[in-house]
């Protein structure tokens, strides 16, 4: 069941930035100044509360990333993301923050969500880590 209301609180989150990208490039300018008014708190409160839930421990540790076996130094990708994002604009040259030999997650995962052909887990609302059987 939280694997089912996952999936639905994550295509609800996907659809609203879908929605609101597709605002920014369509709407006219009357639009975009009432959707800027009432989204942009918002937004701007996502992420303060995001980013505080990241903020770096008294070692140095991301609290929210860290694991008892593996403590993750800050900047943590969440305060790397953002910083492109809310800072450098993503005109800063990407830097390759991975070190060798340890698994990755992409910074910014389905960036490209409207030209991206849609996943299992999105067309069946099961989601992508359940292993599912084959019909034959």
């Amino acid at each position: 069941m939280d694997q089912i209301l996952g999936q639905v609180l994550r295509n609800a989150v996907w659809e609203r930035l879908d929605m609101l990208a597709d605002l920014a490039t369509r709407a006219d300018t009357d639009s975009l100044v009432s959707v800027a008014r009432s989204e942009l708190p918002r937004l701007t409160e996502g992420w303060r509360a995001m980013l505080l839930a990241h903020e770096p421990d008294e070692r140095g540790d991301c609290p929210t990333c860290s694991t008892r076996w593996h403590r993750c130094k800050a900047p943590c990708s969440v305060w790397q993301v953002a910083h492109e994002h809310l800072v450098a604009g993503g005109l800063a040259p990407q830097q390759d923050l991975r070190r060798s030999g340890r698994r990755t997650v992409p910074t910014v995962p389905n960036q490209n969500r409207a030209a991206a052909k849609p996943t299992q887990a999105e067309t069946t609302g099961r989601h992508a880590l359940i292993p599912q059987v084959a019909a034959h």
